[in-house]
């Protein structure tokens, strides 16, 4: 917590626990308000959005960090929602996130960059489809979509393949930091009273008034209950008694191809949608690399995060179709994550007011750019079940830390270094991260409790060398810095 910012009016400052007892909430009136399962991304704008109100909020999650499953390895596209079904729960709640998180982004710092998209036909029956995706556009909200023509096309993006037939135009589809994303919210929430208990999962539930959420390091005890568990939302479901879905986990894995391989591609390049999700797309990121990616595998494990050599092999061929010369360019990492996919067409919103309990569960991959509205729909939910949420109250400020490559980073800052030389000293060249950053990172709200959250708020071991000039250097300062206090910027 930054000592020099006041804490907002009237408001208990949050704490983060990684280890240790659970509070003592078995007293009268001690119970938390509201406890919300699970701190990736939905979970965590569920929490911040709870914050706004005179209510004594935890968030729970199992690992020791925020943003540890499907949240920190997906495609980091910030989506118009042209393309879902008209009508459903997830268009009302992507068209209304996009705007949302657009203008949060803004406010926090987050890095998004709208280069819009080009969805690709690349036969016939692909280019026969592509009138009836800009009908579903337009019944979506999006009236700004086109058809173009294989020459204009070509002209848009010179390094595509032979044999494109023509495209739709997707304006505003734009890329984001997902890690920035999930550690704003979380931040936010924190600083603005909520609770984060990290390394707590959830082994059993007893309903009752209040329920009873037993944890290896302790109870807590909680009026009502928010299930934001992603792959786990229907396991978590059963505690309460519920099957409504089932969730099967679906693994995308993707390549990373360098920061040279930048220049070949100037929009969010897609397929047309199949019956498994949208499909291999080549996209930049935030960072200034080009993601290759996602296959779409059914699986029955729900840690299976792991590569293989055939989805990889499938990857680049399909690359190798879409953007020829990608393939010439050096890999820089390969990595896969799960959606939490149903066998519903629509997220799974729902309220229980008998039990108190709501469930934010079937987010796909659509789940980053819906967050902040899925938060306000949950918040509403919890509503329906008789929670009193109170008068709103201002949210304390956040500004993070920027990752991206198309906005000002601290080793270019000369006002910034002169003030702070560690911005000025760079410990991961590849990324080009220096040392302060790592220390404010370290001494942040929410701060890493291993080497990849570090590399998740700044970058340090992502870059070509995947840490083998730099590694020895930031586990140096990783080992040194935890707990030690550095004024955050």
């Amino acid at each position: 917590m930054n000592p020099d910012r006041p804490a907002p009016p009237d408001r208990r400052i949050g704490a983060v626990t990684r280890a240790g007892t659970l509070p003592d909430t078995s007293a009268p009136g001690a119970a938390y308000d509201v406890v919300v399962v699970g701190a990736g991304v939905v979970g965590c704008a569920i929490a911040r959005e709870l914050a706004r109100r005179p209510l004594r909020v935890a968030l729970v999650e199992a690992s020791g960090d925020v943003g540890e499953g499907t949240s920190k390895a997906n495609t980091a596209i910030l989506h118009t929602g042209f393309d879902a079904v008209p009508g459903s729960l997830e268009a009302r709640l992507v068209r209304e996130g996009q705007r949302l998180l657009l203008d949060y982004a803004a406010e926090t710092g987050i890095p998004v960059e709208p280069l819009g998209a080009l969805l690709v036909a690349w036969d016939e029956e692909q280019l026969a489809a592509l009138p009836r995706l800009a009908d579903k556009a337009v019944r979506n909200g999006r009236r700004s979509t086109r058809l173009l023509a294989a020459d204009e096309l070509r002209a848009r993006e010179p390094h595509l393949g032979p044999g494109a037939l023509g495209a739709l135009d997707v304006p505003g589809e734009s890329i984001i930091c997902p890690w920035t994303t999930t550690l704003a919210y979380a931040t936010q929430a924190v600083r603005s009273g909520v609770d984060l208990h990290l390394n707590c999962p959830v082994e059993k539930a007893d309903p009752g008034a209040p329920h009873r959420l037993v944890t290896p390091r302790g109870v807590l005890r909680a009026r009502y209950v928010v299930n934001a568990c992603g792959l786990h939302a229907d396991r978590f479901d059963a505690l309460f008694g519920r099957r409504d879905f089932t969730v099967t986990p679906r693994r995308g894995q993707l390549i990373v191809f360098d920061s040279f391989a930048r220049s070949l591609v100037r929009h969010i390049l897609l397929p047309v949608p199949g019956a498994l999700g949208k499909g291999v797309l080549v996209a930049p990121t935030v960072y200034g690399k080009v993601l290759l990616g996602p296959t779409a595998e059914n699986l029955d494990d729900r840690t299976a995060t792991g590569t293989t050599a055939e989805g990889l092999a499938g990857l680049l061929d399909q690359g190798r179709r879409v953007l020829p010369a990608l393939l010439d360019e050096e890999v820089t990492a390969v990595y896969a994550g799960l959606r939490a996919a149903t066998e519903h067409d629509d997220y799974k919103c729902a309220a229980h007011p008998g039990l108190r309990y709501v469930t934010a569960g079937g987010i796909r991959s659509t789940g980053l750019t819906a967050s902040l509205a899925i938060a306000a729909h949950m918040v509403e939910l919890l509503a329906e079940c008789g929670l009193a949420l109170g008068a709103e109250r201002p949210l304390a400020p956040v500004r993070m830390p920027n990752l991206g490559e198309a906005f000002p980073r601290p080793y270019r800052d000369a006002e910034l270094i002169s003030r702070e030389p560690e911005f000025g000293a760079i410990v991961c060249h590849c990324e080009r991260v220096t040392r302060g950053e790592i220390r404010a990172a370290l001494a942040s709200t929410v701060a890493p409790a291993s080497l990849d959250g570090l590399r998740r708020r700044t970058r340090a071991r992502g870059g070509r060398c995947q840490g083998f000039s730099c590694g020895a250097e930031v586990r140096a300062l990783f080992e040194e810095g935890v707990g030690r206090p550095w004024r955050e910027g």
